[in-house]
């Protein structure tokens, strides 16, 4: 069984997206974002690959590996992100939503997401937004105990 890179006590859940380690919980996720050293990206050595635009059809499932099978995050724990009021208050900020929809619309989403991990305010979302997922689950896994 593979074990927090942070910690070494739990099963990880969750995998930084800069430098791919396994962590298990928004606490640990804090401490190794202090020394987090992202991998960089092999550049594509034919210089068409960078312009050209797949016309195939994909999903989400294809995009993943079956190490991060358990990144995934059940759809009843995403829908606690809506009914939080701390994150519904934090949407309440302009430039936050602005962040959101540049992410969201940046060709490179990773570069925008780094740039992002930058602002307190996203940070302070997206520690939020573990929180809640991470509460949830720790709450269902109290209930199983």
């Amino acid at each position: 069984m593979e074990l927090c890179s942070v910690c070494s006590e739990r099963t990880p859940k969750y995998r930084c997206p800069a430098c791919k380690i396994r962590y298990c919980s928004l606490g640990c996720y804090k401490k190794h974002k202090d020394t987090c050293l992202p991998v960089d990206k092999p550049a594509p050595s034919n210089p068409e690959t960078k312009t050209a635009v797949s016309t195939e059809s994909w999903s989400v499932d294809d995009l993943l590996h079956e190490d991060d099978i358990t990144d995934k995050v059940p759809l009843q724990r995403l829908q606690m992100l809506g009914q939080s009021k701390e994150l519904k208050d934090l949407l309440c900020n302009p430039h936050l939503r602005q962040l959101l929809c540049s992410i969201d619309g940046a060709e490179r989403k990773e570069d925008a997401m780094k740039s992002a991990m930058q602002e307190p305010l996203f940070m302070e979302f997206s520690d939020q937004c573990l929180k809640i997922v991470e509460n949830d689950a720790k709450s269902s896994e109290d209930a199983n105990l």
